[in-house]
């Protein structure tokens, strides 16, 4: 099975969060619109700092905000931001064999892995937002006492 990484899921769910508000926001507040622990938030606001995904403001009324909007950052960027080049295999992209011996395969994994990296390349974190199915769902449990959304 492919899975995305437990970390990248919560960075992507961070950035479009930070896409819906207003000028800049704490991690505290962060971590409570998305349910994601507050020191996860901290470690991955981090990473996306370093990556200028986000920019941050220190002082009192310090946090941190979008650096560019939701339109310019790809699902793709994220996960390698947060998670190291996207590769099915080790193999991939003349990378070393895990089994230390050749399988036969080698660079067949390539085109595979390439039209997945160029998918995810292609789905901006706006197109996300945008496709999400569960904003109706939050808003109900807001509306009974849940996790606010905004």
């Amino acid at each position: 099975m492919l899975k995305l990484s437990r970390l990248a899921d919560y960075a992507v769910v961070i950035l479009v969060n930070l896409g819906d508000q207003d000028g800049v926001v704490t991690s505290p507040f962060l971590a409570s619109e998305t349910g994601v622990p507050e020191p996860t938030v901290a470690k991955i606001l981090k990473v996306l700092s370093a990556n200028k995904f986000v920019l941050s403001q220190r002082g009192a009324k310090g946090g941190y905000r979008l650096a560019r909007p939701l339109a310019e950052i790809s699902v793709a960027s994220v996960i390698s931001a947060v998670d190291g080049r996207i590769a099915l295999t080790a193999c991939v992209e003349g990378g070393e064999c895990d089994a230390g011996v050749s399988c036969g395969l080698c660079g067949s994994w390539d085109t595979i892995n390439k039209a997945i990296r160029d998918t995810l390349e292609a789905i901006s974190l706006e197109t996300m937002r945008q496709n999400s199915t569960c904003g109706s769902a939050l808003m109900a449990k807001n509306q009974f006492g849940g996790v606010s959304t905004r």
